[in-house]
């Protein structure tokens, strides 16, 4: 019998940073490697991939990565990991052209070349597993998922998925294929939460493009249409619906350019015409009502974009009136706040905004029929929802529990819960080191809870400075103390407050000066001590207070 281990890693609890990791026997199979983009308490961080330390202590042992689409969720901490850890990657042909592009846009995985292309169709054989893929349907091709077979029965992780009966045939689900594994033991199922609270189903998107040229034929000024640059679908239904309504498309951001022109070399991205590309220098040959502007950036970039656009900040493309700005990709609940203020900004600019989630149910997740259906036809003895918040997991538990898996089949992970099978049964056994590890610039998991909590009360309440120069010989204050504010009083304002504050760092000072057992540190707490006092006081605010405190280096003589 196999010993088996599945191990969340990320994508558990939260939306984004997916990576599982399956144990069999001696063998490591890893599942995506995803990054997720920070909310906005975590101050100045970049993005936020999940903790490597139990593979690198037991990188000897990995078997493989294994990707199912090219999306950020999915691959965009495989630089992070290739930087400790040389594991071979296998993908589909999308997929690995995308996450080279990230590995060497970071350089930290320098000459990693160890990248291995997959289909629909391949089997890789290990020693007691053989890894299978079958096609499924999400808002980028060549997405697929990933199906362990083992001794004990399959292990299948679904990645993103959807199900749409009208989808072109790059985007199309491999129903033979999920019902042929269904038909075998499936021993444990990894199924996509993130629509799993949904109450309405997706539309099919020949609708969303039927929508998208109605849209474009109504609108009488240019149309700028906000994306996020891997959703390939929808851009292709940009072009689309562009060619046929007769306009012409100038795309912004490199990002933008750079995955379109891979999708196209790869033939997954099918351009109607190479006429309907224009260039910047183009633009003013065309009327308004013939333009379409394509931004895109990363999770919240293409609205931070448009905020720049509307307060004319973009350096190509700036709203103006009679602007028809069309955001195509739902936006997630954290990021409502964020398109209601850009919203407002636009109006003001002078533009008119629809987003295409006012009329209909648009993504690229399943939604509970869809992942009913799916536990149907793989038919799994134990059930594991990912890929959500815990009320998405715990509404997909309930979903499988309404098509027949007993509850005390169904585990709902944290990340690094070890979910094992052994004697015939799988249970929790215990946890590895697990968590978020934060990038910030080119600093990987060196900002821990202290630098944000003083990043966050920084922010909050600015910082209050007060310099002074002794001499320790002389027993006294040779210069200051000077008071410098930033963030916490305007100081022209606030003079009678800067010299009280003044005073009472002269006071701390010359006490501390006295004392035959003079101490820095002493010296200093006592400095914020009786200033952080006197400004709650006067303020009700605690900004951080920092002493600057020199030393002359000479005797002056009077």
């Amino acid at each position: 019998m196999s010993k088996i281990k599945i191990i969340p890693l990320g994508g558990v609890r939260e939306n984004g940073k997916n990576m599982y990791v399956v144990e069999v026997d001696e063998l490591i199979f890893v599942m995506d490697c995803g990054l997720l983009h920070p909310e906005t308490e975590l101050l100045g961080i970049d993005v936020v991939i999940p903790d490597f330390t139990y593979l690198e202590e037991n990188k000897a042992r990995i078997a493989g990565i294994f990707l199912t689409h090219g999306h950020e969720d999915a691959v965009g901490a495989l630089p992070y990991f290739l930087e400790n850890i040389d594991a071979p990657v296998f993908g589909t042909e999308l997929t690995i052209e995308l996450a080279k592009i990230d590995v060497e846009s970071t350089g930290l995985a320098p000459g990693f070349n160890n990248y291995h292309v997959i289909n629909e169709k391949t089997e890789i054989e290990f020693d007691n597993v053989t890894v299978k893929f079958f096609r499924t349907t999400h808002s980028i091709p060549d997405s697929v998922a990933i199906c362990l077979d083992t001794k004990e029965g399959a292990i299948v992780y679904t990645g993103d998925f959807k199900f749409d009966q009208s989808a072109t045939k790059m985007y199309r689900t491999d129903f033979g294929r999920i019902t042929e594994i269904g038909q075998n033991k499936v021993l444990a199922l990894l199924s996509d939460s993130s629509d799993a609270e949904s109450i309405e189903e997706n539309v099919s998107d020949l609708r969303v493009t039927e929508k998208i040229i109605d849209t474009f034929n109504n609108a009488g000024g240019r149309v700028i249409v906000s994306c996020v640059a891997s959703n390939i679908m929808r851009i292709q239904q940009v072009f689309d619906a562009a060619y046929q309504t007769r306009r012409k498309i100038f795309l912004t951001g490199s990002k933008l350019i750079e995955t379109i022109d891979v999708a196209i070399k790869l033939e997954k991205l099918i351009l109607p015409s190479k006429e309907v590309l224009v260039t910047e220098k183009d633009l003013s040959k065309y009327r308004d009502d013939e333009l379409v502007i394509l931004e895109t950036g990363q999770s919240g970039e293409p609205i931070e974009t448009l905020q720049r656009m509307a307060t004319n900040k973009h350096k190509q493309v700036n709203i103006k009136e009679g602007d028809l700005v069309y955001i195509t990709t739902t936006p997630s609940t954290a990021m409502e706040t964020l398109v209601a203020k850009t919203k407002n900004m636009l109006y003001r600019a002078g533009a008119m905004v629809e987003e295409i989630s006012d009329n209909l149910k648009v993504s690229g997740h399943a939604t509970p029929n869809d992942l009913k259906l799916m536990m149907n036809l793989l038919q799994p003895q134990y059930f594991i929802p990912v890929q959500g918040e815990y009320r998405l997991l715990a509404a997909h538990a309930e979903l499988a529990n309404e098509v027949g898996i007993s509850f005390k089949n169904i585990f709902i992970p944290g990340k690094g819960d070890v979910i094992e099978y052994a004697d015939n049964r799988m249970r929790m056994s215990g946890q590895v080191p697990a968590g978020n590890v934060l990038i910030d610039g080119i600093g990987v998991g060196d900002i821990g809870n202290i630098v944000l909590r003083d990043r966050k009360l920084l922010a909050d309440n600015g910082i209050f400075v007060a310099v002074v120069t002794i001499s320790r010989r002389q027993s006294k204050i040779l210069s200051g103390p000077e008071i410098i504010s930033r963030g916490f009083v305007y100081m022209k304002m606030s003079e009678e407050l800067i010299k009280e504050s003044a005073d009472i760092t002269t006071k701390v000072v010359e006490e501390n000066l006295e004392k035959k057992d003079f101490d820095w540190a002493t010296l200093k707490q006592e400095i914020r001590d009786s200033l952080s006092k006197f400004l709650f006081e006067k303020t009700k605010r605690r900004p951080v207070i920092l002493p600057i405190i020199m030393e002359a280096s000479s005797y002056v003589k009077e």
